[in-house]
């Protein structure tokens, strides 16, 4: 205990001897410290907006497309149209077994929607309730999304997009309230919630409303589905999926499975994937910025331990006469090569630890995600400083160790 207390106590008398140059040496440490802990919490937070936008449309989910022929198939030529009908979703939940949950959707934009003075044409989508969560259109407190009553007596009953809601009624509350499709009444019954969407398909969901499908079909006319969504009960096997939903429908409809333009599938799946390289990527290349800053905050440290180690020759040789051994020269140095590279690695955190909290009161989280100190970032910069104090150290300890005790003594 008594060792223990002597050694810190010298210490801190060498850095109060030293104090530009144990400053200096220590700045190093906390810049770097304050550098990696401030990149890396960025890359994690954009990292987790980022798959937050992506999944605004819908989480693993699959959207069919149907398209034209490029290949001849059974005596039918190429460039022929593929048009869907609602039993096309039916062919896929009956055939494909991995299928959770699939909604054929309607979307036509050339219709106007007036409430009062106020027109706009949004894109008006007819749909099944399991759209709802597939999809992430969650109604805001107070509404509700259209339900299966809606659909079987054929309601006409309307779900708005936020922006279109903002647009049409302001700030007022639009829950009750009669809009006009067309020259046609409808009840709004929900409002979408604001929601973070980086990807879709014709138009963003803020700017669509949403109808039963039946009343959809009922007031067009139209025969034919927009698209498919479906997702995939286990989202390792999408592309498998895929497959067994071409192979489905081109038994149907008379196309070959092997044509892939026939059916234009988006599989968000595969997205998710390429945008997981894209921010670890991103994260790491941050993190390799921050370990360079600390990697030459490392080397001043080792430098300094050099000059350390000629100043207290004398000292050394003192003790190795006494009876201290190698290693206990070698500890000490170690100890204090870790010494100021946990002193300044405290100081950095507490400062980027503030840095972290003021970033997150800037106004950009939708873009750029709001950065955060976790477990991740901690351990990352904890392992990192360890590396540094191990390799500032080790060449000053060893060359203290190693000293001759005579020439130590002479000196």
């Amino acid at each position: 205990m008594t060792a223990f207390i002597g050694f810190f106590s010298e210490f801190f008398a060498d850095l109060r001897a030293q104090k530009m140059r144990a400053f200096l040496t220590m700045f190093g440490i906390i810049w770097g410290t304050v550098t990696i802990i401030v990149l890396i919490s960025f890359g994690l937070g954009f990292k987790k907006q980022a798959m937050i936008n992506m999944h605004g449309m819908g989480e693993s989910i699959s959207v069919l497309f149907p398209n034209r022929t490029t290949k001849p198939y059974q005596g039918f030529g190429i460039g022929r149209q593929i048009n869907l009908t609602e039993e096309a979703a039916s062919i896929i939940q009956a055939k494909v077994r991995d299928i959770q949950s699939i909604s054929p959707e309607y979307i036509g934009m050339s219709t106007p929607l007036r409430y009062g003075n106020n027109i706009t044409s949004p894109g008006i989508t007819g749909i099944y309730p399991i759209y709802e969560h597939m999809r992430n259109i969650i109604p805001a407190q107070g509404g509700r999304f259209i339900d299966t009553l809606d659909v079987a007596a054929r309601r006409r009953v309307v779900v708005l997009g936020n922006q279109v809601k903002d647009y049409l009624f302001g700030d007022k509350d639009a829950i009750g309230k009669i809009v006009y499709v067309g020259q046609t009444p409808f009840t709004v019954v929900g409002v979408m919630q604001k929601k973070n969407q980086n990807s879709s398909y014709y138009m963003r969901d803020q700017d669509r409303i949403f109808i039963p499908a039946p009343t959809y079909t009922a007031m067009f006319g139209t025969p034919y589905i927009t698209d498919i969504v479906y997702k995939a009960s286990d989202a390792s096997r999408t592309a498998d999926v895929e497959r067994e939903v071409r192979e489905a429908l081109g038994e149907k409809y008379k196309f070959d499975p092997a044509d892939m333009d026939a059916m234009f599938i988006w599989n968000t799946t595969d997205m998710d994937k390429i945008l997981l390289y894209i921010t670890v990527g991103f994260t790491l290349f941050l993190g390799i910025i921050g370990s360079f800053t600390l990697g030459v905050a490392g080397l001043g440290v080792a430098n300094i331990m050099f000059i350390v180690v000629n100043e207290r020759v004398k000292e050394i040789g003192v003790k190795r006469a006494v009876g201290a051994r190698k290693s206990t020269i070698l500890l000490q140095f170690f100890a204090e090569t870790f010494m100021i590279v946990g002193l300044g690695a405290a100081i950095g955190f507490l400062l980027g630890w503030g840095i972290v909290a003021a970033l997150q009161l800037i106004p950009v989280k939708d873009y750029i995600g709001t950065p955060a100190i976790s477990l991740p970032v901690v351990l990352s910069t904890m392992s990192i400083l360890a590396a540094i104090g191990l390799s500032a150290g080790m060449m000053p300890a060893r060359r203290a160790a190693n000293l001759d005790v005579v020439e130590c003594l002479r000196d």
